[in-house]
């Protein structure tokens, strides 16, 4: 059985150690030039471990280039997993391997296809996620699903806190699932179409805070977009004030008369933790 592998991120690497970790190995890789995505959050370079572990490299700005698919198909891979990429996978690429292309997604499919996984499930107030490895096919998160690991969620867990589980829960299904995939022991399941919802793309400004909404709602909404995320924040006279960490409180006066505040119809929040910065344009 030969494997391949598409990544540019912390998380894709921590899977390819996973791997190994699970007595596995690689038979190619493929990420992005070094001069791409440079500012793309946990953007990692593969030389050091391709290297150490003499797995070919391949370099392509794009997973869809012919380059690409030719190293799949010359290498004859048979399961090819795309974990920590951004670019939509096509049909010719998800076709090369022999066996089909894995991917990984941070939620329980069929609930929660899409994007912004980890803030929408803090802002759904969710008891629990998961992450989910499945076989890819021409849909977004649609595949059959192979194996699935359950992230409990408390009600006070914030985006950083969940970020870390769901990168854990990822390293513990690839050293758990690879040694079946190895032997040739894996079962996929078709998802249930009539129960998936899909979660839309988040931008930056979708952080902003509204005062004449709930406390409770702006309290969610810091915890759900807080580090590694761009933050939640209020636009004020002196600026934008980026708050990274808040809490609920009945009197914006209780710990001291230095924590920013912002008042709501149903309470007060408390700024824990700020970053002041300049007016937004």
């Amino acid at each position: 059985m030969r494997f391949g592998f598409v990544t540019c991120v912390e998380l894709g690497l921590s899977c390819m150690q996973a791997i190994y970790d699970a007595g596995g190995h690689l038979d190619l890789a493929i990420t992005l030039p070094d001069d791409r995505a440079v500012s793309k959050s946990g953007r990692v370079y593969l030389d050091t471990f391709c290297n150490a572990h003499a797995i070919p490299l391949i370099k392509s700005p794009n997973i869809n280039d012919e380059t690409v698919i030719s190293a799949v198909r010359e290498h004859e891979i048979d399961w090819l997993f795309i974990i920590g990429w951004s670019q939509i996978a096509h049909a010719e690429i998800l076709a090369a391997p022999t066996r089909g292309a894995l991917g990984m997604h941070p939620t329980l499919l069929p609930e929660g296809r899409g994007r912004a996984a980890i803030p929408w499930a803090i802002l759904k107030g969710l008891h629990q996620t998961g992450v989910t490895l499945f076989k890819m096919d021409g849909g977004v998160d649609t595949g059959d699903i192979i194996a699935q690991r359950v992230i409990p969620m408390h009600p006070l867990i914030d985006a950083a806190e969940l970020y870390a589980k769901v990168d854990e829960a990822h390293v513990d299904l690839m050293r758990e699932l690879f040694p079946r995939l190895l032997a040739d022991r894996v079962k996929a399941s078709p998802q249930d179409h009539a129960h998936a919802t899909e979660w839309p793309g988040r931008k930056p400004e979708d952080g902003r805070i509204d005062p004449n909404g709930s406390v409770f709602e702006a309290e969610r909404l810091v915890r759900a977009v807080t580090r590694p995320y761009p933050g939640a924040f209020l636009d004020t006279d002196r600026g934008r004030m980026i708050v990274w960490k808040a809490e609920i409180g009945v009197d914006q006066l209780v710990g001291g008369t230095d924590t920013p505040c912002i008042k709501f119809h149903d309470g007060i929040l408390r700024c824990l933790q700020i970053e002041c910065v300049s007016a937004a344009q």
